[in-house]
């Protein structure tokens, strides 16, 4: 069931049960107050036994409809919570699925990179900070030789990890496997 739906039906349940017990709370009252009419008529005061004052008597009979009422508006108020933080318990649980996701792509990168020689990691990691880099602005940000660099895409293209494809005079390089 939707939370929304669940939420909704506490809250029109704990609706009726609370107008519910305001008719038994007035009918309660109203019973209990024939017996104290009856006594202000008779121009009497009421016995000195809370067991047979019909004050103490009513003031009893009210509390279980008082502990009724305050259950209702807890209930009324999950209810409520249910409906308006349904939301904000989605979009936690996306983010933290998309971080598990993003960790995990971390961590296959980061055991890739371990079987690397320190000048495959660099080429790697500036692959992947930008996939489609060209060879000439990858020679740039490694700092290495046309030759050395030509020799390490040329390793990292025989293991599978880049591919280069022409682009006018110079090439550019991307990353084979998704990470």
């Amino acid at each position: 069931m939707d939370n929304k739906k669940l939420g909704i039906i506490l809250i029109t349940m704990s609706l009726i049960l609370l107008v519910l017990l305001g008719f038994i709370r007035s009918n309660v009252t109203r019973a209990y107050q024939a017996d104290i009419d009856r006594y202000i008529d008779a121009g009497e005061a009421c016995p000195s036994d809370p067991d047979l004052c019909p004050h103490e008597q009513r003031s009893r009979a009210q509390i279980p409809i008082f502990i009724a009422g305050a259950f209702l508006l807890g209930v009324m108020a999950l209810g409520m919570y249910i409906i308006f933080f349904d939301k904000s318990q989605k979009e936690i649980m996306s983010t933290l699925r998309k971080e598990k996701h993003l960790q995990t792509e971390e961590e296959k990168f980061s055991i890739l990179l371990k079987g690397l020689s320190s000048d495959e990691q660099k080429v790697i990691k500036s692959v992947k900070e930008q996939d489609g880099i060209e060879q000439n602005t990858l020679r740039l940000r490694t700092d290495f030789h046309k030759s050395k660099l030509s020799i390490l895409l040329d390793s990292l293209e025989k293991k599978g990890l880049v591919k280069r494809i022409a682009k006018g005079k110079t090439k550019q390089v991307f990353l084979r496997i998704k990470i």
